[in-house]
């Protein structure tokens, strides 16, 4: 989060998860945790612990990043325009804690058309069957079938 300081967060997350989420880093494709995680659950900040996707809008874009179609809490996702790499892109970054989490394009499915390309590095999955004892119980009624 903000308020913890960059040696604090060396501590506390992996190298790559340091790099990803501190210096834009992006891991690789098909080699990551979670671009193959089927099981439901939710998806949040590796660094801040904010809920950021549901494995109810993640689907296989064949990118080898986990993809969603959209953000559990669109407040807690910032876009900004990135030039680097000679390309024209929209980063997202969690608004909480700033972690640079990937990006997001417009080749996804209808109806809003978004593929949230994230790197698993600045996430942490919780399963829905943890969700009560991880402090996450409120997002158990987004896997409730009516």
């Amino acid at each position: 989060m903000k308020n913890k300081n960059l040696e604090q967060l060396r501590k506390e997350l992996t190298s790559l998860q340091f790099e990803v989420t501190q210096n834009n880093a992006t891991e690789p494709p098909f080699r990551n945790e979670y671009w193959n995680e089927t099981r439901d659950g939710i998806y949040v900040d590796i660094v801040s612990g904010k809920p950021l996707f549901s494995s109810l809008d993640k689907y296989d874009a064949g990118c080898g990043w986990p993809s969603f179609t959209r953000p559990i809490d669109p407040e807690e996702i910032i876009e900004k325009a990135d030039y680097s790499h000679f390309m024209i892109r929209t980063e997202v970054r969690s608004k909480t804690a700033d972690s640079h989490l990937g990006h997001v394009f417009n080749d996804g499915p209808a109806p809003a058309g978004l593929r949230y390309c994230i790197n698993s590095a600045s996430l942490r999955f919780i399963p829905k069957e943890r969700l009560e004892e991880e402090g996450y119980g409120e997002y158990l009624k987004l896997f409730e079938t009516n």
